[in-house]
């Protein structure tokens, strides 16, 4: 049983994010039903945020994957202005981890391999409805369903143009405790660029990466 009450200290956790995210997801998927959901926030080219909750479909040292039409207006503005973020927040354990950094998009491959992994209705709803587009009302919606299905009735469902996936590639994460004082646990994870110099007295970096606490 872990104590979820216990102290995020820095000698407790990984030099590596990834590894100390890895721990804590781990962890989540015995309590919370999908514990890859995360909230991700984009923002326009004139810093207009929006926020959606996102399925991470898998992630790695290279960063966090997930999927969506390219038209959607998070994928206007990705494409516009890559720098975004994810919010995993897992309750029933009392933490958080944000990633900040820059989103790529995957390749055809990557894009595809993962499509064929959805069920057949979610690979036609992917055809039949353009994200974030208004439409008339769920009749509507419904009926271009029923067209997209007939349109390959008997057959597979290809990936779409406007559908793939995205890789954000963080160049920060933040680890978050709950503490009932509130005074919470926040431990942040910055990456140092090739031939950064530190400045004097600053924690020095494990592994590519800079550890500090930050106050709550």
């Amino acid at each position: 049983m872990v104590d979820y009450a216990k102290p995020l200290l820095e000698q407790d956790v990984a030099a590596d994010p990834f590894e100390q995210f890895g721990r804590w997801i781990e962890q989540a998927a015995e309590v919370i039903r999908v514990p890859g959901a995360a909230a991700l926030a984009t923002a326009s080219p004139t810093g207009r945020p929006s926020l959606r909750m996102v399925l991470v479909s898998a992630w790695s040292a290279d960063g966090f994957c997930f999927h969506s039409n390219y038209e959607s207006r998070k994928g206007v503005e990705l494409l516009a202005n890559p720098s975004a973020a994810l919010l995993f927040y897992w309750d029933a354990l009392g933490r958080q981890v944000r990633a900040e950094g820059v989103v790529e998009r995957l390749s055809r491959e990557e894009s595809d391999a993962y499509f064929a992994t959805r069920h057949r209705e979610a690979r036609i709803g992917a055809h039949a409805s353009r994200q974030s587009a208004p439409v008339a009302s769920r009749a509507a919606l419904d009926a271009q369903v029923r067209a997209a299905t007939a349109t390959f009735a008997g057959s597979d469902v290809p990936r779409p143009d406007w559908w793939g996936g995205y890789r954000l590639r963080p160049e920060s994460f933040e680890m978050w405790q709950h503490r009932e004082d509130r005074l919470h646990d926040r431990l942040f994870y910055r990456r140092i660029r090739k031939g950064e110099e530190l400045a004097a007295g600053d924690p020095q970096p494990h592994g590519g990466w800079q550890l500090r606490r930050l106050q709550p």
